[in-house]
């Protein structure tokens, strides 16, 4: 038998592998900028959804204007800060949070600036009851929106709303110190504790290939295992599931919990956004559902679907 020749691999190399680092902060006037775009472009290209991903895209170009101009949110004191290092909790912690002046103000901007896009009457109607609402109204639609618990027909409000809260907690987070986030839970937001709207695989120089969730809410990016559903946290039954000539963007499936999350391949499309092109693939979503899947993520534009 002759010796292969093959290039035999260098077991010293394993030590430079470079460790992606676990978190990502938005920067926050980009976020929203991109994601526009990402809306625009997707609008534009003939897709079935296009009114409403063209509205989507006018309701995140309001959101990156208010958050340029947005007064200065209230951060967590340096003890706040330690103790949630100390104790793996999300500095952010949207269970907890109380709508500050900062939150009402982004609010009152996000509805403002709302006003003057084209949408459906539904929509519109929506619009003028969040106009003349008192603040113990949006505190409470602000909970629904942090608790996931939006009632089915008061959709409309509710995407308003977390619109608004994308901006408050975007602008947030974008001040933490992303090195200082510690892992929270499996398929936890380590900056909030939300869940990801879909996760990515990478193409960043020297972490390519590697897998990050992305918060629906405040935007921190997280280093996730491949191949682990985000749900459950398990590895043995995970299986993919895509749109024929998709390719861009698959369903992870997990049969231990019977759930599923999008992943989004950067190598395929650059410009993909973890929130506007779960939106814009939302047959995959009704495929699934068909076959008795459930969503492991969320995305408060998909509220209803």
């Amino acid at each position: 038998m002759a010796a292969s020749t093959a290039p035999q691999p260098d077991p010293s190399a394993i030590g430079r592998i470079p460790k992606p680092p676990f978190a990502h902060v938005p920067g926050t006037e980009a976020l929203f900028a991109t994601r526009a775009a990402r809306f625009e472009a997707l609008a534009g290209g003939g897709h079935g959804l296009a009114p409403y991903l063209g509205f989507l895209a006018g309701l995140t170009r309001v959101q990156q204007q208010v958050a340029a101009a947005a007064p200065e949110p209230a951060m967590p004191s340096s003890g706040q800060l330690e103790r949630a290092r100390t104790h793996a909790m999300p500095p952010l912690d949207r269970a907890g949070f109380s709508p500050d002046a900062t939150s009402f103000a982004i609010v009152a901007a996000v509805i403002e600036g709302a006003a003057a896009l084209p949408m459906p009457a539904e929509a519109g109607a929506a619009l003028a009851r969040l106009q003349s609402a008192e603040r113990p109204t949006l505190a409470a639609l602000i909970g629904n929106v942090l608790a996931n618990a939006i009632p089915p027909d008061e959709v409309a409000e509710h995407v308003f709303i977390a619109a608004a809260l994308q901006v408050d907690f975007a602008r947030r987070a974008a001040k933490l110190n992303a090195a200082d986030l510690q892992p929270v839970a499996d398929g936890v937001c380590p900056c909030c504790g939300g869940a990801p709207a879909s996760s990515l695989i990478v193409e960043w120089p020297r972490y390519e290939g590697n897998r990050y969730c992305a918060c629906a809410l405040c935007g921190t990016m997280w280093h996730y295992v491949r191949a682990k559903c985000t749900l459950c946290a398990q590895t043995g039954k995970i299986s993919f599931r895509e749109i024929e000539g998709g390719g861009r963007v698959k369903a992870e499936i997990c049969g231990d919990c019977n759930g599923y999350a999008k992943v989004l391949y950067t190598a395929q499309e650059a410009t993909l956004d973890p929130v506007a092109d779960d939106v814009a693939s939302l047959a995959l979503d009704l495929l699934l559902r068909d076959e008795g899947f459930h969503r492991a993520a969320v995305n408060p534009f998909l509220t209803g679907y």
